[in-house]
């Protein structure tokens, strides 16, 4: 059985002023073609390929437009935009969604297994005081689901 390549790493890069940021290196051979950019959680943006993209999709089509909760998720989820890397290994990331994440230069790019999250440099620097300060917890609650 062939294992799938996940994204493990954080990098710093910056925003260029045409909102262009280049993908670290040991991700682009996972991002090549097709790719989705939308507002991630916690504040961040998601860097998804089409099969993860269409596997929340599908979750997320299958919340009932009843639950607020899912019509927001969904609206966030779906203002993104489609991306694909260019030949200098660069993506344009639309103005609304670098707004939405409080990115004007340095970002950090990491990556999460199955997604590429990035972050304002301040924001992940607050994420990561967040999760040390909380890593018990953290670490109980994870127990819990049997990780």
């Amino acid at each position: 059985m062939q294992t799938e390549q996940s994204f493990v790493g954080e990098h710093e890069h910056t925003i260029d002023g045409k909102g262009r940021l280049t993908v670290p290196q040991s991700f682009r051979e996972l991002l090549s073609g097709k790719l989705y950019i939308t507002r991630g959680l916690d504040g961040c943006l998601f860097i998804l390929r089409p099969r993860e993209f269409d596997a929340l999709r599908a979750k997320i089509l299958a919340i009932p437009i009843s639950q607020a909760e899912g019509r927001s998720f969904s609206r966030m989820f779906s203002s993104g935009a489609q991306c694909e890397v260019d030949k200098q290994g660069r993506i344009l990331v639309p103005s609304g969604l670098l707004e939405y994440a409080g990115i004007n230069g340095t970002v950090i790019v990491v990556g999460v297994l199955s997604r590429v999250e990035v972050w304002a440099k301040n924001r992940w620097a607050q994420e990561v005081a967040r999760m040390q300060r909380d890593s018990q917890l953290i670490g109980e609650q994870l127990a819990n689901m049997g990780i």
